[in-house]
């Protein structure tokens, strides 16, 4: 919610990630928790999938695999939906969180962006949607979190919300 609200996306920063209070993704969550790393990874673990990533991924639009879908090249099978600028705006919002949230005292600006070049969703990304994620976390990086914040509001959302 709070790196919501500095983007200027009061909205989604108030309705972000609510589906994790329904019962199919609390109770997971608080059984497989660990402090350090996704529950979702433990359950994998455990069960081969998780339960509460398919719940979550179908009603958070941030989520890049929201956005996944048959191509209308039928050699292509699923790829990447060109997502709407807030959207991604919140997805690296939540890249942010997340990387604050599992490396507490240790977490530096660089680290969702080296979270996001270790991780798979590069591939599955449409283009454009990957070149403003790149951007904004390149610029987290080089510039830090007041300048890239500055940037959002004025260049990616104004007028655009």
């Amino acid at each position: 919610m709070r790196y919501c609200f500095k983007a200027g996306l009061y909205k989604q920063g108030l309705l972000h990630d609510l589906s994790k209070y329904s019962w199919s993704e609390f109770s997971v969550g608080a059984k497989y928790f660990q402090g350090n790393r996704s529950p979702n990874d433990a359950e994998r673990e455990d069960k081969g999938y998780t339960s509460a990533w398919l719940h979550h991924k179908g009603r958070n639009k941030h989520h890049l695999e929201y956005w996944i879908d048959y191509s209308l090249d039928k050699s292509k099978g699923l790829e990447g939906c060109k997502m709407p600028e807030k959207y991604v705006v919140e997805m690296f919002c939540d890249r942010i969180a997340a990387s604050r949230n599992y490396n507490k005292d240790t977490y530096t600006d660089r680290m969702p962006l080296d979270y996001y070049k270790r991780g798979r969703s590069g591939k599955l990304l449409h283009p454009d949607t990957a070149k403003l994620l790149e951007l904004m976390l390149n610029m987290l990086a080089d510039e830090g979190e007041e300048y890239t914040f500055n940037y959002i509001r004025k260049n990616i959302l104004h007028n655009k919300k």
